[in-house]
Formats: C-alpha cells, structure tokens, sequence
C-alpha cells in the first residue's frame, strides 16, 4: 500500500457546530482525497462520540471557543491519542499553551479557509507521528533501564544468597528464563519477590 493510498483511507472526524464551516472543512478534505469523512458537532458526550467513531484523524474547527469547550476539546486530545488540528477564529497565549499541553498537533489562528487544509491536515499526522514515534523510542529506553535494574538487583541476590559468581547468576536466570520460555527480566522479578519472602 502507497503511503497516498494508506492517507486516502484515513478517517477523519470534524468537530464543528456551524453547519456552513463544517461543510467548508470537508469539502476541503473530499477534494483532497480523502473521503472517509465524519461531521459531528460539540456536546456533553463528546469524548464517548468520539471514541466511539473511532478516527484516524480529528480536525476541530471552533469559531469563538469560550473555556469550557476548550476544556472539552483538549480533553479529547488528552484521551484520544491521534493527530488533531484545531482551527480557532480567536486565540492567545494560554490557549496556545492549553493546546500544546493537549497534544494538538496543529493550532491554526484564522486560518480556515479551504485550499489550506490538505497541508494542515497533512502537518498535524507528520508532527503527531514524529511525536508518538519519541515517545516509543523513550518509553522502550526506559523499559529497557527498568529490566537491566531488575536483572543486576536479582544477579546479586543470587550471588549474595547462593554464593554464586555473577556470570554464574546470569547464566542460570537465562538458562531458566529459556527453559520457561519467559523474558529474563520476569525470571530476576521472580528471583527478587522469592527472596523478598524468605526474609
């Protein structure tokens, strides 16, 4: 699948309650090919609705937003982990803020206007992808951290309680850990709650 086909079958979702702006956004959207696309307008159950559709994509075009619906907005960008780009008429520097925090990944100060939402649309799936993709890369570093500190805690237990060399406790977590079939850092997690009981 080209990367023009996989964007073509993207599902995005439009949060507007003006009827005419909605209509702009997705027509903007359909001329660019993409035709997967769902209107809905801003309510009390707005987040259920939209984790209920399901989106690739959310654009969220919001005339004069007063707090309480950017509360709700940046709650479903908080929930909801996908691209979103947020259209506003009005702004300043706490909403700016509130957005960023929120993980939008475009926020468009008058920017709606048709010919341009191919290329934000387009930016907030690139900033969002580049994103998520940090945020993988730090979350396996740190899992990666947590199971080396479980397997030196374990190796020394096995050395100070069994009188074993250290490649000797590595090399009977890895013998074990093999023969169940089970990662090494859940065979030192076993070793470390078995000692944890005798003492």
């Amino acid at each position: 699948m080209t990367t023009a086909t996989a964007e073509a079958d993207l599902t995005i979702l439009v949060i507007d309650g003006d009827p005419d702006r909605a209509a702009v956004v997705e027509r903007g959207l359909v001329e660019a090919g993409w035709l997967r696309v769902s209107v809905i307008g801003p309510s009390v159950n707005l987040l259920q609705r939209v984790q209920a559709l399901g989106p690739d994509v959310i654009i969220i075009d919001l005339e004069n937003p007063d707090r309480d619906t950017l509360e709700q907005m940046f709650q479903v960008s908080r929930a909801v982990r996908r691209p979103i780009a947020m259209f506003v008429d009005q702004s300043d520097s706490a909403m700016i803020r509130g957005a960023v925090e929120a993980g939008v990944s475009a926020y468009v100060v008058d920017g709606l206007r048709q010919e341009r939402i191919k290329p934000i649309v387009e930016m907030a799936i690139s900033r969002f992808n580049a994103f998520d993709r940090l945020i993988r890369e730090r979350d396996e570093a740190q899992a990666r951290l947590a199971d080396r500190k479980l397997i030196e805690r374990a190796k020394g237990l096995l050395m100070k309680n069994r009188g074993l060399a250290e490649e000797e406790a590595y090399t009977l977590m890895r013998r074990t850990a093999m023969k169940q079939n089970r990662k090494l850092s859940d065979i030192a997690q076993s070793v470390i709650t078995a000692f944890e009981m005798e003492f």
